[in-house]
């Protein structure tokens, strides 16, 4: 079927989730005309079931836990929470994300704006026809919308676990968090990554759910450095969560009220767990279902994922962008992929993206961030390297804040320039201390060059300097006298640690 030219656009975005909201943004900035089709909420898992839900969670959870504090010299009374009622305050931030997205679009939809280029969102689900066609199918008809290029911003969906269907009654997924009614008075979460350790965190924090966390892995956030993993455990252990390492999940017997879970362990014995929920928590698959990618020549990977090439391209003239391409889940990336994407669809010149300098927050309790390569990584790419590890409890700020558990571990290559390769740290405001240290990645600075900055007294920003004075053996505290506070080592491919691990 043909399209007339005027009902052909300059760019189809199917999803309007982070990535799809982000790149239509980017080509309204360029003058261009703009279709975008979503069939589920505005605002994708990011903003209804991600992002911005799970950390509403988190930030009520945390101000709970600090009011229910009694180590401060204060101590609140009558502090009760419900479910519905902290429910209910999710859904208020969620719709008001969603409406202000919906407001924004419908400010440039063709007829109320008559500058350059315009927004038309359609609500309905687009499978391709060929690679400049798709077809739009919603309750009461289908409509054909043709355009010059095409973004796929579809997201992802939670992995489901092998054998084990979630009903979102009692066994759920993180798209059935807020369906519950109350705290259920036992949790088990299946899966240590980073979502299930910051739903973990969550529901400890609150006080009403014992929570059992369990993976086939030997620690949580397996794929860190074994200091990370290890403060990361401690916390929960700290909060109550109970973590069953090295198992997995063979099967959940309902009962009458409560479910049975089994659990198979690697050195042979087994566990019967009664509980009242299971979350479901290993992960995300990407969503291509009903794309019909095959009639634009695309064929997903055997994982489910598009392959795209270093500008975002899955065909020539189609983009993939976010978590259906093959990159971290990460609302960020998928914003930074869709814009870059735009660009170079349109010809215009642009920076190439690098995932190396690009920030990551995990919501524990205290909060870990990251950025860069970690020791694994500099290990098995070969890269000789410098790391410290600086504790928070060192510094004025934190200990002001009575904000004690933390720290920063920063590594840097062990040459002349001591360039800044990455950084580990948790606790207070580190989501800006990561933001620093990813600038100055970015920019190729080394330790000396950092510490020409004078650093704001006190502040937890700090860490950064005192560990990097570290490095270079200047800091105002000694590893001699605080050796469970304070460390450095060097690796190198021959040689190996120069110190053992602390």
């Amino acid at each position: 079927m043909t399209i007339p030219e005027d009902q052909t656009y300059d760019l189809c975005i199917i999803g309007c989730g982070p990535g799809g909201f982000a790149a239509a943004m980017r080509a309204l900035d360029l003058g261009k005309h703009v279709c975008i089709i979503e069939g589920r909420d505005v605002g994708g898992a990011g903003v209804k079931w991600g992002a911005l839900a799970s950390k509403t969670m988190w930030e009520l959870a945390k101000d709970y836990a600090v009011a229910a504090k009694v180590d401060r010299g204060y101590r609140a009374s009558g502090l009760t929470v419900d479910y519905p009622a902290m429910r209910a305050t999710v859904m208020r931030a969620v719709k008001e994300k969603q409406y202000q997205m919906l407001s924004q679009i419908e400010t440039f939809a063709p007829g109320r704006y008559e500058g350059p280029g315009s927004l038309t969102f359609k609500r309905g689900w687009a499978g391709f026809v060929s690679a400049k066609q798709v077809r739009l199918r919603r309750p009461g008809g289908e409509e054909m919308i043709g355009a010059r290029h095409f973004i796929i911003a579809t997201g992802s969906s939670p992995r489901p676990f092998p054998g084990i269907p979630t009903d979102q009654k009692w066994i759920i997924d993180s798209d059935g968090i807020l369906g519950l009614d109350r705290f259920p008075e036992r949790l088990m979460i299946v899966g240590a990554g980073i979502i299930g350790c910051e739903y973990a965190t969550i529901f400890a924090n609150f006080g009403q759910t014992q929570v059992f966390l369990v993976d086939h892995q030997k620690t949580v956030i397996p794929y860190e450095d074994p200091d990370v993993s290890a403060f990361v455990r401690d916390r929960l252990v700290e909060k109550g969560v109970k973590i069953r390492h090295s198992a997995r999940l063979r099967e959940i017997a309902r009962r009458d009220d409560h479910v049975e879970a089994t659990l198979d362990f690697a050195d042979g014995h087994v566990e019967v767990v009664e509980v009242d929920r299971v979350l479901i928590s290993i992960g995300r698959t990407p969503r291509t279902e009903g794309l019909d990618l095959e009639n634009a020549g695309i064929r997903p990977h055997a994982r489910g994922y598009i392959d795209t090439d270093a500008d975002c391209r899955a065909a020539e003239n189609i983009f993939a962008v976010g978590d259906v391409a093959n990159h971290p889940a990460l609302v960020n990336i998928a914003e930074k992929e869709a814009r870059y994407a735009v660009k170079r669809m349109f010809g215009y010149q642009s920076y190439p993206l690098d995932y190396n300098n690009m920030s990551t927050i995990m919501f524990f309790q205290p909060a870990v961030a990251a950025v860069g390569l970690n020791e694994r990584d500099c290990r098995e790419k070969g890269i000789p390297f410098k790391v410290a590890h600086y504790a928070s409890d060192l510094l004025t700020r934190a200990i002001a804040m009575r904000a004690l558990n933390g720290f920063v571990k920063i590594i840097v290559a062990d040459d002349d320039r001591q360039t800044i390769l990455g950084m580990r740290g948790a606790g207070p405001q580190v989501s800006s201390t990561v933001v620093s240290i990813a600038h100055f990645m970015a920019q190729g600075k080394g330790a000396e060059d950092v510490l020409k900055l004078i650093y704001p007294h006190p502040t937890i920003s700090e860490s950064i300097q005192e560990c990097l004075r570290l490095i270079l053996g200047k800091s105002l505290y000694k590893p001699r006298a605080f050796p469970d506070r304070l460390w450095i080592r060097r690796w190198h491919p021959d040689a190996g640690y120069d110190q053992p691990e602390p």
